[in-house]
């Protein structure tokens, strides 16, 4: 019986779950951030690793009796020579070679079996993508920061400090998110003006956010869900809701119907973006079935069994929820 080793490699957390090839799950690790972008190989690949020890000491099997392996990362990272990892793997005695596979593929597969559907992600970055017979078809955003990321925590994040700044300096009206914002920065409410005109919490907001990497502004995203009633909250917001309408309208067609796979802590966590959205895709003529799943580790190990050659059946789907869950 063949022992795969399936990875869910995010940008803040990796995941590793050891299964036979029937689904049952017998290991599961959990470490550090595994996107070689975001944490730079070496990192990236020590919490590979870790997960991966993890996994198969909690299953009892050494890593020599592991057949297979198969890691799930972000599109940009899929493509490319990925020595940095199968090395350091390889070292501990896993297998020396890995398949590579689409982190939004795994989100895909983590909310079901069936191979033709469509997923999407909104958590630090945005993307969708199209699924037919089981491999993807087409993509949107997941563009990054500067390009694109519609509707992300970080797309989100930096209209709300936006729009304390701009309030903060005259160029738009009060909002709750200023003292939100302030807070969060912790800096004190204080609107006495310097030599340069401009208040004292304004120049010490500025400096702290451009202190910042870009996509760090996606843990101010929680405010603007936290400001309750206040208009420029709602309408960033309501922008948010926009624009991951629009990314469902770039990957959908009407000749493909299946399950509709949510993922990202703001299409998970937050109903009024979640119920948003799918009011507006329905309202389009689609009516597809949504499904929310908290990561990609359920669909790395579909992944993992299906490049392993097995067929992954709803039976098979439902043993790798199941046991996995008992192991989380």
């Amino acid at each position: 019986m063949i022992n795969v080793l399936a990875i869910d490699a995010g940008g803040t957390s990796t995941r590793a779950v050891l299964l036979d090839e029937t689904g049952h799950c017998h290991g599961y690790g959990f470490a550090g951030g595994g996107n070689p972008v975001s944490s730079g190989p070496d990192r990236a690949a020590a919490s590979i690793t870790a997960a991966a020890e993890v996994a198969s000491d909690a299953a009892g099997r050494p890593p020599g009796d592991v057949g297979h392996v198969l890691i799930a990362m972000a599109g940009m990272s899929v493509s490319g020579p990925i020595d940095w990892v199968t090395t350091p793997l390889a070292a501990r005695g896993f297998p020396a070679t890995a398949h590579v596979a689409s982190d939004l593929l795994a989100i895909y597969f983590s909310g079901t079996w069936e191979p033709d559907g469509y997923a999407m992600v909104a958590g630090t970055g945005s993307a969708g993508i199209r699924v037919r017979g089981g491999a993807t078809e087409a993509t949107a955003d997941g563009l990054g920061w500067l390009l694109g990321d519609a509707g992300s925590g970080y797309w989100i994040g930096h209209r709300v400090v936006g729009a304390a700044v701009a309030s903060l300096d005259g160029r738009a009206e009060p909002t709750a998110l200023v003292p939100l914002v302030l807070e969060a920065a912790g800096i004190e409410d204080s609107r006495e003006r310097g030599p340069d005109g401009r208040s004292s919490s304004l120049r010490a907001l500025a400096q702290a956010l451009y202190g910042l990497r870009p996509v760090e502004l996606s843990r101010f995203a929680p405010l603007a869900f936290a400001a309750g009633s206040d208009a420029t909250a709602r309408a960033i917001l309501d922008d948010a809701i926009d624009a991951l309408a629009r990314l469902f309208d770039a990957i959908s067609v009407r000749d493909l119907a299946g399950p509709l796979v949510f993922g990202g802590s703001i299409l998970t966590s937050q109903p009024r973006v979640s119920e948003g959205v799918a009011e507006i895709i329905r309202g389009s003529g689609f009516d597809p079935e949504i499904r929310t799943v908290p990561d990609g580790v359920v669909g790395a190990a579909v992944l993992g069994l299906r490049s392993a050659g097995i067929d992954v059946t709803a039976d098979i789907f439902d043993r790798i929820r199941s046991t996995l869950a008992h192991l989380r």
